[in-house]
């Protein structure tokens, strides 16, 4: 049974008493429970919906109370800030513009363009999770509409700009291999040949890229989301782009920069940062130095704050071997120790269980290497 059958009436009413008597691990009493009032298939539908809003508030936040969605559909779908992120930008650029979205999924994405003031319709293959994205349009007050249909077969002529997220999932497992994506990757160049956004896993490589067409990795506090191709009268005349969210810092010019030995702090670059390759533009934002010119650490001998990197101020240089990493935790009482490590084969978690943390102190321990030599800096975190 779809969603459908949750939109009003008893269905309504039955969806309402599920998402109030929900508790994570007690679904089945739950089942049980509203059985003996209301319909059994209506029921596991309703607390399916119930336990599908509480997981989505992570990416929706609030509004996840009201929305509605398919296991699958949330799985894929896109965190509210960076979707926001994504319309604010195309309405920046060609306010009240009219947006089709291929493969709507759940209409995470149509929220946000249709807040930004766009004008939006969602394409979308599977019936139940269109009617998903109709009724989450709906739930929210906000106009657009959604059909039934194939991405590849859709007619685009009547859109001023195309929007695509692919699926990057096969068999249930994720796809990484860009040109594994459905639609396929001949598919989401001919887009780009066009005005059009296509988000697309941030592990894309850089020559995967069509000329033209700009490239921006986004994180969300932090954590690396997704990276975005635009093209058209989206493309603003940069390669690569990094956009650091919530703050909105973005950086695009990757100037040179010399290495040498370590200085007072270690910077280390947010993860959209490295990924669009522009590592030395923290480099210039504290005026610093890379540690390796092949390694994404960038040192300096001033605190500098900055967006763009998390910055830890070097204690001491410590050998990189098991039995003086374990003499140091010990010496110090270290209890609860972060490990960071780029360009060095490590398992983080492996390392701290051997060095056996124990204590009340905490510290942050960077291990990279430096030419061929691995090394190891105790740290203290002062920022991000």
């Amino acid at each position: 049974m779809t969603v459908t059958g949750l939109l009003d009436g008893p269905g309504a009413e039955l969806l309402a008493d599920a998402c109030a008597s929900y508790q994570p691990g007690q679904e089945l009493q739950l089942v049980e429970k509203l059985r003996r009032q209301y319909d059994a298939a209506l029921v596991t539908t309703a607390v399916t919906q119930a336990s599908l809003r509480h997981r989505a508030v992570a990416k929706f936040g609030p509004d996840a109370a009201r929305m509605f969605f398919t296991p699958d559909g949330l799985e894929q779908a896109t965190r509210s800030t960076v979707g926001s992120h994504r319309a604010q930008r195309i309405a920046a650029t060609l306010p009240g513009s009219s947006v089709v979205d291929l493969g709507c999924g759940i209409g995470g994405d149509l929220i946000g363009a249709a807040r930004a003031g766009l004008r939006v319709t969602g394409v979308e293959r599977d019936p139940a999770t269109a009617a998903a994205a109709r009724a989450n349009l709906s739930a929210l007050g906000l106009p657009g509409e959604v059909v039934v249909g194939d991405a590849e077969s859709f007619d685009l002529a009547p859109y001023d700009v195309v929007f695509a997220d692919p699926a990057r999932r096969a068999d249930g497992r994720r796809v990484f291999d860009h040109n594994a994506y459905s639609p396929p990757w001949t598919f989401v160049t001919e887009l780009l040949s066009r005005t059009a956004c296509v988000k697309v896993a941030p592990g894309i490589p850089h020559d995967a890229v069509p000329d033209g067409v700009e490239a921006e990795w986004i994180s969300d506090a932090g954590e690396v989301k997704e990276a975005a191709l635009w093209s058209g009268r989206l493309y603003a005349g940069t390669a690569r782009r990094a956009t650091l969210l919530p703050s909105g810092a973005s950086v695009t010019e990757a100037p040179e920069a010399e290495s040498g030995p370590v200085g007072q702090y270690i910077y280390e670059p947010d993860g959209a940062v490295v990924r669009a390759g522009l590592v030395t533009a923290v480099a210039a934002a504290v005026d610093g130095w890379l540690l390796d010119p092949r390694i994404a650490y960038v040192t300096a001998a001033k605190l500098v704050p900055t967006p763009l990197a998390s910055a830890y101020e070097v204690v001491e240089e410590l050998p990189y071997k098991e039995k003086a990493l374990r003499s140091w935790v010990r010496t110090h009482g270290i209890g609860t120790l972060e490990i960071k490590k780029r360009g060095v084969d490590l398992d983080p978690a492996q390392l701290r269980k051997k060095l056996t943390p124990k204590g009340s102190a905490s510290a942050t321990l960077i291990i990279t290497r430096i030419g061929r030599d691995a090394v190891a800096y105790s740290c203290r975190r002062v920022s991000g």
